[in-house]
């Protein structure tokens, strides 16, 4: 099961970002907003859509409006900032285990 207790808004974007890559989900492919969040805890979920925005306005996602909702994926020009925000994200996970 996955815990949420103690993620800032940096892991929640690492998390979505790992999730959008994974699928693929780069430039004119896209998805639903709620399909990044699930897996989560529903009380994870509004910290997790935050994360979506302050993403769009970064511009590291490319929102997408469409007829059925709001869509969402990787902004190709972007992906070299996206891959350091992983990896600084993993990095500081691997500490965090050394420590416990």
């Amino acid at each position: 099961m996955f815990s949420c207790s103690g993620l800032d808004t940096m892991e929640f974007k690492a998390i979505i970002l790992r999730k959008l890559y994974r699928r693929r989900i780069i430039g004119g492919k896209h998805t639903a907003i709620e399909n990044l969040t699930k897996g989560l805890p529903k009380h994870a979920i509004g910290d997790a859509k935050k994360a979506v925005r302050e993403l769009i306005k970064g511009g590291l996602i490319l929102p997408k409006p469409t007829s059925y909702g709001h869509q969402v994926s990787i902004n190709p020009e972007k992906i070299a900032e996206f891959e350091s925000i992983i990896h600084e994200n993993e990095h500081s996970n691997n500490k965090n285990n050394i420590k416990e």
